[in-house]
């Protein structure tokens, strides 16, 4: 599979696993999910970090066409245990697809990270993860930025408890559509935070449908029996795409119309 080929506004399911299983990090591909998202942050222990960081560096040295799409998320880099992972990926040879930058609220914090990739020839992108008031408060320096990030992601639960916010759509729902508005503005694609009631496929479909009314593209798993539904909702039908194609044939047509009259003007 060709990353270049493979373009993030395409990925619609994202799979978290947790940099602690290994042997779970082929799962993604086997549930269909269009990209997987190896963590080393939240999902890990404390204690068990260097053991996960060394087994995502490994997992990632492979070439991009022997496996999905990958992101990396690291610890966020004002702490010492993202300096680590940073560190070691860019003394590392491997390149995921895409690094996840966690609580980020300033667009000094992707040109940071992007230099640094830059400075080892690593091509891989940013998704710069909102997860916090003061991230939502600099999104327009973020994405107006002439280093910007390749995507946002919305986190739902830190973002919920540093607003002092429930969990629920309706609790963060305008947060959401802060993001949307924001990613728009800089034709950024949005990923929507994973849903995270487990028993609950019902919600799970409502959620990833409203987010999808959003505007948001694609929407992350915390466990593989999400995937298939999410796929299912984000993956147009033939009615949606017959649509697509009629308004595109006749904006088309209606901007072929307009140049032929403004010529016959002159």
């Amino acid at each position: 599979m060709d990353i270049k080929n493979k373009q993030i506004h395409t990925l619609k399911s994202w799979l978290f696993t947790p940099a602690t299983k290994a042997d779970h990090f082929g799962r993604a591909a086997e549930v269909g999910a269009d990209a997987l998202i190896i963590d080393l942050e939240d999902a890990v222990a404390p204690s068990d970090k260097q053991k996960a960081r060394s087994a995502a560096l490994q997992y990632l040295e492979q070439p991009i066409g022997n496996r999905l799409p990958c992101a990396l998320r690291i610890n966020a880099p004002v702490t010492r245990t993202g300096i680590d992972d940073l560190h070691s990926l860019l003394e590392s040879s491997a390149t995921p697809d895409y690094i996840i930058l966690p609580k980020c609220d300033s667009s000094a914090f992707v040109r940071m990270v992007r230099s640094l990739l830059d400075q080892v020839a690593k091509k891989t992108e940013i998704i710069a993860l909102i997860e916090s008031a003061s991230g939502v408060e600099a999104l327009p320096d973020i994405v107006k930025s002439d280093v910007r990030p390749a995507a946002l992601l919305f986190g739902a639960a830190d973002m919920a408890a540093d607003l002092g916010a429930k969990p629920s759509w309706e609790g963060l729902v305008w947060v959401r559509s802060r993001i949307a508005q924001a990613a728009a503005l800089a034709s950024l694609p949005i990923l929507d935070s994973p849903y995270f009631d487990l028993s609950n496929v019902d919600g799970l479909k409502q959620e990833t449908e409203a987010a999808a009314h959003l505007g948001y593209h694609a929407k992350c798993a915390i466990h593989p029996a999400q995937v298939a539904e999410i796929n299912k909702i984000l993956t147009p039908g033939e009615e949606e795409i017959a649509k697509a194609r009629q308004i595109l044939a006749v904006n088309k047509q209606g901007w072929a119309l307009s140049i032929t009259r403004w010529w016959m003007r002159q």
